[in-house]
């Protein structure tokens, strides 16, 4: 079977190529529908967002894809691709929902890649339930995607993870501590991050600190360079508390205002998930957005909109929490696909 991402070079639905991935996409199909049948024994509905929205999202370094929208009187609202379904579905949260998932096409520009690609799948859940939970709820969907893929581990590039065991549990500090030598908590005066702290251990580390780094730039040189690629080997890897800085839709630690209730899922270097125990105070997310939109601006000389119609329905929506699967990447490693486009049934055409 064709693995070599090099194939994906020619277009994918050239009969050769297409055979090579045919293999994959019949897992995808045994995935999705073990997906659909587990979160439906689970009690959750399975909700239908639309893409079309107010903003894409407020994230100083997710990129969306603008659009407009013409109304009958002729006139035109701004309007672009969401990038991920998570707005819509706490609106539905506010709306009475307690338990719901999605299994949402999304959109990121400017992203291509072994493990990127313009138009992907993402899986969301929420629940009105504590934080905690999801970790549970992670650990039982992996052994479920295992089986639906006839497969006793996850794969990728020669790594491997066992999905059936007990999750590794490490905290971001921990992880900073172990691999990169270096004690982030250190870094922070109080609550706030100390940016030329953290710039100083970093050039130590011998990587390389631009002027215009902020805290968060240089938190994430680290991450990818010497933590990352650590992680989820023999069994995925639970990385949690992370910084608050880095989480701007979650909940600050109870315990600890440095920290949020942030976790995210690793299997063979690979993120898989990103959950939150998530903010339900509408002045704070607002905040929260204008300071992602004022770094996106200083970066990329632009910003998104907010949609104050996601700030209003927080003032209604219950304590909850909620995570993103990155659909695809997780049918890749089941799968033992090394290319995102192995396993998508038609991919974007354009340059790879």
């Amino acid at each position: 079977m064709t693995s070599d991402p090099s194939n994906i070079a020619s277009r994918w639905w050239t009969p050769s190529v297409y055979s090579d991935r045919r293999p994959f996409l019949t897992k995808r199909q045994a995935i999705t529908r073990a997906v659909r049948d587990h979160f439906c024994h689970e009690g959750f509905a399975e909700v239908e967002t639309a893409i079309l929205q107010i903003s894409p999202g407020n994230e100083a370094h997710i990129a969306g894809f603008a659009t407009s929208l013409r109304n009958p009187s002729g006139s035109e609202s701004s309007l672009f691709l969401h990038s991920s379904p998570e707005f819509a579905c706490k609106k539905l949260l506010a709306a009475g929902e307690r338990h719901i998932f999605t299994l949402a096409k999304v959109f990121r520009n400017g992203e291509r890649g072994p493990l990127h690609h313009p138009e992907f799948t993402m899986l969301e859940w929420y629940r009105t339930d504590p934080y905690e939970m999801l970790i549970t709820d992670i650990q039982r969907l992996l052994a479920v995607v295992a089986q639906a893929a006839d497969t006793k581990m996850l794969a990728w590039r020669g790594g491997q993870t066992d999905p059936f065991g007990e999750f590794e549990r490490l905290s971001v500090a921990e992880a900073f501590s172990r691999y990169a030598a270096l004690d982030l908590l250190a870094t922070f005066d109080d609550a706030l991050p100390n940016r030329d702290r953290l710039a100083s251990e970093v050039a130590q580390l011998g990587i390389r600190v631009s002027g215009d780094d902020s805290w968060s730039d240089l938190f994430s040189k680290v991450l990818s360079d010497r933590i990352e690629p650590n992680l989820g080997f023999g069994r995925p890897t639970i990385l949690m508390n992370y910084p608050a800085c880095e989480a701007a839709l979650a909940r600050v630690d109870s315990h600890d205002p440095r920290l949020a209730e942030r976790f995210e899922v690793y299997a063979c270097g690979v993120e898989l998930a990103n959950a939150f125990g998530e903010l339900t105070d509408p002045a704070e997310q607002r905040r929260r957005f204008q300071s992602e939109m004022n770094e996106r601006e200083r970066i990329y000389g632009e910003r998104y909109p907010i949609d104050e119609d996601f700030l209003s329905a927080l003032a209604f929506m219950p304590e909850a929490s909620g995570i993103a699967v990155g659909f695809d990447r997780m049918v890749m490693l089941a799968c033992g696909a090394t290319h995102i486009e192995h396993v998508l049934w038609t991919p974007v055409e354009g340059h790879r």
